[in-house]
């Protein structure tokens, strides 16, 4: 396996931090929503038929919140992330990583003007999808172009500051939930509007960094492209080797430019193919929505105030940005596999623990003993835990290192699109589900965790500190995925490839 020259500087460091902030804007939009669906001051102007079935005694503890116009409002940003997340595809050939990032942090800044200024409902889904077109566009790009800037032993850190970036505006938009909830009549439209300010930072942000190597390469500006290496790896790097693999990479990208769909359908691609597929789809199935959406309401639901949900919120999302941190620092120490099978076993076990407190503790008028209430915020602490160190982080860095160059723009627009498909229709049903499912939902969870951790020991091969372009050789040598993959890239002894994943 190749050891390209070349380490952390101080310009890699920079352009990838940079590019990992537009987790910002998609962890402060999936923080904020979830606690101003539950502000009293939000409800009463746009859903006062939901803040009267939460005044109700009557009404089941479950059901309060189950209402399809109000989920809609969450719902109908990730329609538009999965429509953007396909366009973004053919865009960034275009354009680059660097400028569809630009356009992603636009879109969603007027999305969260809008929001704000919002005086009906159909305002607010406006709003809400433009919101969703800059978070579309975004984490296609992002991703990817920290995977393809960062070094291959430092990957997977790199790669994680996205989601380290993520649980900080889940925790930014949680603090400023529970200070503008203290607001009356108007503090809904503070916490919609301050989507502006990391929308901010990703604009500016876009507007310093240079596009990546390979980007540039697809794009025929070869010269720009190895002074751009040059400044990533540092002056004193000999990047020709690497360099050399980028621009062949890029050669064979471009002859298959129009054929990429009916690649990843082909036999040789369907390791990639699956594995892309799947990875977006179990992450939906790990119940993170839970947390990072509706934590609020399932704290109300268990019986806190309007103020203690929104603190049990910070809490929790405040444990998952630290796990968030130590998992970067371990990812590449550990790697993907042992994180994604502890994680599962651990989150598995927290939605079992939670659904038997539900069951047995909380009634249907809402409830609960508080120790068993804090019982419930204990385990997922626990859960969000876990999740920082395995799925949360491990998903982007698995999306955005695995596939061929010549497929990678499209299959991480395919993989979006799973995963906001099966969002959108989560967010769409959760509350539902909550109301008619009960406690069980956490066993439904569960269940699915024990298949994810399955297919992860048996079928998701190790690819730390593998190259991008020597990833083929990890799956030629894998147990299943080598009757796919009969040629590894020239060069790349199985010796090699051992001693990189070991």
């Amino acid at each position: 396996m190749r050891d390209y020259s070349g380490g952390v500087t101080v310009p890699v460091a920079v352009i990838c931090l940079i590019a990992a902030s537009c987790g910002l804007i998609f962890g402060y939009d999936v923080g904020v929503t979830g606690g101003v669906t539950q502000m009293e001051s939000f409800l009463k102007k746009f859903f006062p038929e939901v803040l009267r079935g939460v005044r109700s005694a009557k009404r089941d503890a479950y059901c309060k919140y189950d209402n399809q116009v109000l989920t809609a409002f969450t719902s109908s940003l990730y329609i538009a992330s999965t429509v953007s997340s396909l366009m973004a595809s053919r865009v960034t050939r275009k354009v680059g990583r660097q400028g569809i990032m630009l356009i992603g942090g636009v879109l969603f800044l007027v999305g969260s003007i809008i929001n704000a200024a919002a005086v009906h409902v159909a305002m607010l889904i406006i709003g809400r999808i433009l919101l969703g077109f800059g978070v579309g566009f975004t984490t296609q790009a992002a991703p990817l172009y920290l995977a393809e800037t960062s070094p291959a032993r430092w990957r997977g850190a790199f790669t994680t500051a996205y989601h380290v970036f993520l649980c900080a505006g889940t925790v930014a938009a949680n603090v400023v939930n529970y200070f503008t909830n203290r607001i009356p009549e108007w503090g809904w439209r503070v916490s919609l509007g301050a989507a502006a300010v990391p929308a901010l930072i990703i604009v500016v942000g876009a507007l310093l960094v240079p596009d990546t190597p390979s980007s540039l390469v697809l794009r025929g500006k070869q010269e720009e492209a190895r002074a751009s290496l040059q400044r990533i790896r540092g002056p004193d790097a000999d990047v020709d080797s690497e360099f050399k693999d980028i621009v062949c990479a890029a050669e064979e990208a471009r002859r298959h430019d129009e054929g990429a769909l009916k690649r990843l359908r082909s036999k040789a691609y369907r390791p990639y193919t699956v594995i892309m597929v799947a990875i977006p789809a179990f992450f939906d199935f790990t119940g993170f929505l839970v947390v990072f959406i509706f934590s609020p309401v399932l704290f109300r639901t268990v019986g806190f105030t309007s103020d203690r949900a929104l603190l049990g919120s910070i809490i929790i999302n405040t444990v998952g940005l630290f796990a968030a941190v130590v998992s970067s620092s371990v990812v590449d120490r550990y790697g993907r596999r042992f994180l994604f099978i502890a994680g599962g076993v651990s989150m598995l076990l927290c939605h079992v623990a939670v659904s038997w407190i539900m069951a047995e503790h909380l009634g249907k008028d809402g409830i609960m003993a508080r120790k068993y209430a804090e019982g419930v915020l204990a385990l997922l602490c626990i859960y969000n835990f876990s999740l920082g160190m395995s799925w949360g982080p491990l998903k982007w860095i698995v999306w955005g290192e695995i596939n061929p160059l010549d497929v990678r723009s499209v299959a991480q627009g395919i993989t979006l699109s799973v995963t906001y498909i099966i969002s959108f229709v989560q967010s769409q049903v959760f509350i539902t589900l909550l109301c008619h499912l009960k406690y069980s939902i956490f066993l439904f969870y569960a269940a699915w965790l024990v298949l994810m951790t399955v297919f992860v020991a048996g079928f998701l091969p190790e690819t730390k500190g593998v190259p991008l372009e020597a990833m083929r050789a990890v799956f030629a040598r894998h147990w299943y995925w080598k009757r796919y993959i009969k040629n590894a890239p020239v060069g790349v002894a199985d010796q090699e490839v051992h001693q990189a994943i070991n």
